[in-house]
Parts: C-alpha cells; structure tokens; sequence
C-alpha cells in the first residue's frame, strides 16, 4: 500500500445539479443558490470527516506531533538507512502498542485515523493491513535481535568493539522515541546505557565460556578457565 497518495474515500462529484426531496434541482456550484430548507437532501459536505466524529483519545494523541510536515518518503528513508524497518511499520508498532485494551489492539480505530494520528501517514488502512504491518514488525526485530545477539556471541567483535556498536545503535533507539515523544532524562539515559553495556559484558563472557575460551575479569584481570565448575 503506498503512502503517496490519499486514501480514497466515497468521492462525490463536484459539479452539475442535484435534486431535493422536492425534485426541485439545487445546484452545488459555488456561489448559487443554497437548497430549500425543509429538504432531506444530505448535506454535500456530509463526505468530509468531522471532528465530533474523531474519537476523543485520537484526537488527544500527541506522540508524533514534533514530525508535523514531515513526508513519507524522508521518514522512510531515514529508517531504511539506520534499521530494518519502514516507516509504515514503526508507526503502526507504536500505536499497536499505545491502543492496547484488555481484550486486545483496536486496530480498526487505528487504521481508520491512521492519518489523524500520524502526520506523515496520508492514507486509512484496513484492520488487516494493521495487523500485517505490526507482524512485519515483530518479525523484523526477531531476526535483527538474532543477527546481533550472534553477532556478538561468535567472538567476531572486542568488548570495545561491541560498546561502540551498543552506543551507536543506542542513540539511534533514544532518537525515535524522542521523536514519538518520550522526553528522556539525562540520568535515565545514562542508566539506561549503563544496564544495556552490563548486559553485553555478561553475554560476551557466557560465549566465552560456551565457545571453550579463558574469561578475563575486566576489572582485576584474573582469567577463568573456561568450563570451570563453581
């Protein structure tokens, strides 16, 4: 489904001439004549989405205000430069994840105010189009989350080395969220950093381990042999 062009709702034509309940023709020109007023002719604006119809928590959603203006194909494109998903599915992820009630997702309200809700998305998806972008989410970050995980058991990167990609790849996470919003604190950053760098380390010694290699302690330098009982 492209997001080049505006979804295509019941269109009506613009010009010509109707007829009231009278059978009167009234015409739809500008500047003419408005119809009778006692008629049951709908209004020829009755197409046009009204506000009172937007549902209250959708039009209170804040989280992708600071991308206003913002097209498709730059957001796109950025994404396609820095991770494996689209545009399309980095939205629909998180307003799956923002619209999650008891029973489950309300994709049906997600995708018929899918623009109301996403500057940069210009047309209504289907629940099933919902549903197949939030999988092709889950999906992607599965295969990523493996390629890194084995990327960084299989002993092809340092411990320097997989800082430095943490750090990369952690900016890059901080930045979409401030983008949906999330105002991040300095010390939550750093914390935050501090547990993912904590969590490697722990995963690269496991490997060591697993792969039959002697563990050095970064901080006293005493080395463990691999495989040794506890």
């Amino acid at each position: 489904m492209s997001e080049d062009q505006d979804p295509a709702p019941g269109s009506v034509d613009g010009g010509g001439a109707e007829a009231n309940a009278t059978g009167e023709p009234v015409s739809t020109e500008a500047g003419e004549s408005e119809p009778a007023e006692a008629t049951d002719e709908p209004d020829e604006n009755a197409n046009e989405p009204d506000e009172t119809d937007v549902p209250a928590d959708v039009r209170k959603y804040e989280r992708f205000t600071k991308m206003d203006g913002a097209q498709y194909e730059r957001v796109n494109e950025f994404l396609r430069d820095r991770t494996y998903i689209t545009a399309r599915e980095w939205a629909i992820a998180r307003l799956c994840a923002d619209f999650r009630t008891e029973t489950g997702v309300e994709m049906t309200k997600i995708g018929e105010n899918l623009p109301e809700l996403v500057p940069f998305m210009t047309d209504t998806y289907t629940p099933q189009a919902v549903n197949q972008a939030r999988h092709s989410f889950e999906e992607k970050v599965t295969k990523a989350g493996a390629t890194f995980l084995y990327g960084a058991m299989c002993g092809f990167f340092t411990a320097e080395d997989l800082d430095e990609m943490m750090y990369e790849v952690t900016e890059i996470a901080k930045f979409l969220m401030e983008v949906e919003g999330v105002d991040l604190a300095v010390e939550d950053e750093l914390e935050a950093e501090e547990r993912i760098s904590s969590v490697m380390r722990e995963v690269r010694e496991s490997s060591q381990r697993i792969r039959g290699e002697e563990v050095r302690c970064p901080e006293c330098g005493h080395v463990h042999e691999a495989n040794a009982e506890e």
